[in-house]
């Protein structure tokens, strides 16, 4: 299915491609050199090891593209205003300021097990309730908010020390947004959207007078003075803030393993990875922890866990939500997200999440609007494409037949499937990913990694380190990169209104698992797990993951992928995909 594009041809440029088995060799080839694990053993102060190296070759891959009169894209725009400004982190005065640290009382999770040792799922207490039932039961005075965040810290506390799934619990907060929900139910007051809803946020999104750790030591005891926007939005919204989830250090993985707090382990199987970076709030997720979470998505880490743990993660469109006092990995490619157990409950939390914010430069002009509204009108007449190039041609077998069967329900419930040529580009999204990822984390941390590189875990400092090898014209052709692949998949949606695809290649990896099969041989598992979902932070589009299917014991994530601002035609796809099948029922055994 791959082509050579008009656009290429025109601007007198050699095609990137010019068959699909050389572009699978391509890919493929970009997906082994996206490595994000490394042999530590081979590592020195003065040599790269073997995984290092091969990162740094990717690099050069960029170096000889003839991108025409593309321009690199740009986060940055002009503002008429000139308000204070928000709250954000400098790394460098944190970590200068951490020799005196006064973070006042704090309340840590369950301590985690060094081994995975499950409960006793007859002795655990029920699974929350989803998030849009708790609110129809809260405002209509069946039960009150403080007895569902009660259910909600029982439930965290018999099955977390198994998941590792927070890092801090914020009990008085909680109960105080509790108790201000009842109190507006009592006194006959318009209810606010998510009453009573327990929600967890992802510990890199900063929390007043709460710490926030991003899963480092370099801030273990950093406790904000204000509130994220996304906080403070879902906070009004009547959200009761459970506590904060483990991520992969400073959001820089795709497993959940990298923290300083320890590995997050997946509800469906304790030897496995819950994805990442966002796999604390996946895992509470899944395992009826809370009915609602946060994650941030920079390669797929809102995606990826809920791939992993059979949950619906949606990345919204670049400046749809605001990424105001969220630790940053990379500028330019950074979204936040809701996470959650059903659509319906994404939609919702979207709703009270999206709209600009003055203090986000990349913040979009679009007003939020009730994203749940339309989720139910169901998807005769939608236009999808479900690609083999980039896709289903390098995913596992059962994922690619599973994928396949949930396109065939889309088809049955009204939906058209039409058949679309992908850019060509796509095959170097690698180590465009690569190139942004190390200049933009790696001037993140340039200061601190210098002055505290032992706060760093082992493999986030190897990777960081790197930034020093991406020149200034890798950088800039990973940007226009962008632009093209940007502009290319506008004209797609020109004739279409999803592209489907499969999450994940593979169903969740274990723990200690290196490497996976792929099309051309082992590809090292970090890199396998973006192969799906870092196209679209290079182009800003939505997309989310919802399940549909299980190989193994374990979830598989259908992805579907929409035109920029077009949230709501994704939700109701997932919708009208979930109400006709039982996925999303499925418990894991061990967190009935």
């Amino acid at each position: 299915m791959a082509r050579t594009s008009q656009r290429v041809a025109a601007a007198g440029r050699h095609p990137l491609r010019t068959s699909g088995e050389q572009a699978e060799a391509e890919l493929t080839g970009s997906a082994s050199s996206s490595l994000l694990g490394y042999d530590l053993a081979e590592m020195s102060d003065r040599t790269l090891s073997s995984g290092q190296q091969t990162l740094v070759d990717s690099l050069r891959r960029l170096d000889g593209l003839d991108l025409g009169a593309a321009e690199p894209a740009a986060a940055f725009r002009p503002a008429s205003w000139a308000g204070a400004a928000g709250p954000g982190f400098d790394l460098a005065a944190i970590a200068h300021d951490a020799s005196d640290p006064s973070p006042g009382p704090m309340h840590e999770a369950t301590e985690a097990t060094d081994e995975a040792v499950p409960p006793v799922a007859e002795k655990l207490p029920p699974a929350c309730a989803t998030a849009s039932e708790t609110v129809a039961a809260v405002t209509a005075g069946e039960t009150t908010a403080e007895a569902v965040l009660d259910g909600v810290q029982q439930r965290v506390a018999a099955c977390d020390a198994a998941l590792n799934a927070f890092i801090t619990l914020s009990p008085d907060r909680a109960l105080a947004e509790a108790r201000a929900v009842d109190d507006v139910v009592t006194e006959g007051e318009r209810p606010r959207p998510l009453a009573g809803v327990p929600l967890a946020h992802k510990d890199i999104i900063a929390t007043r007078a709460l710490r926030t750790t991003a899963g480092s030591a370099l801030l273990r005891d950093y406790v904000p003075t204000e509130d994220a926007t996304v906080v403070a939005r879902l906070s009004n919204a009547g959200t009761a803030l459970v506590g904060k989830t483990n991520t992969h250090e400073f959001a820089t993985g795709t497993t959940g393993t990298v923290s300083c707090f320890g590995a997050t382990r997946n509800p469906w199987n304790l030897e496995h990875v819950t994805g990442g970076s966002s796999g604390g709030s996946g895992a509470a997720l899944a395992a009826g922890l809370v009915p609602a979470a946060t994650g941030t998505d920079t390669g797929g880490s809102i995606r990826i866990p809920a791939a992993c743990c059979g949950i619906v993660g949606l990345k919204p469109t670049y400046g749809r939500v605001s990424r105001t006092g969220v630790v940053p990995f990379a500028w330019g490619l950074d979204h936040v997200g809701p996470m959650a157990r059903r659509v319906r409950d994404v939609a919702m939390l979207l709703t009270a999440m999206a709209g600009p914010d003055p203090y986000d430069r990349t913040s979009a002009g679009e007003t939020s609007s009730d994203f749940g509204a339309a989720v139910d009108q169901g998807i005769k007449g939608l236009r999808f494409a479900v690609p083999e190039f980039c896709f289903l041609e390098l995913a596992t077998t059962p994922v690619a037949e599973t994928v396949r069967e949930a396109c065939r329900m889309l088809e049955e419930l009204g939906a058209r499937r039409l058949e679309v040529s992908l850019p060509q580009e796509l095959a170097l999204v690698g180590p465009a990913a690569i190139a942004l990822f190390l200049a933009e984390g790696g001037a993140v941390h340039r200061s601190t990694l210098s002055t505290h590189p032992d706060a760093y875990c082992d493999e986030t400092r190897a990777f960081l380190s790197l930034a020093e090898h991406v020149t200034a014209h890798q950088y800039l052709q990973a940007q226009r990169l962008r632009s093209i692949l940007a502009a290319e998949l506008a004209r797609v949606f020109q004739t279409i209104d999803l592209l489907v695809t499969p999450t994940l290649a593979m169903t969740a990896p274990r723990q200690d698992d290196r490497e996976v099969d792929g099309a051309e041989g082992p590809i090292d598992v970090r890199a396998a797990m973006t192969l799906f979902t870092r196209p679209f932070n290079l182009t800003g589009l939505p997309a989310l993951s919802v399940p549909c299917g299980f190989q193994g014991g374990l979830p598989i994530g259908l992805q579907l992928v929409g035109r920029a601002f077009d949230e709501a035609t994704l939700l109701r796809a997932a919708q009208a995909y979930e109400a006709a099948t039982d996925w999303h029922t499925r418990r894991p055994p061990l967190f009935p």
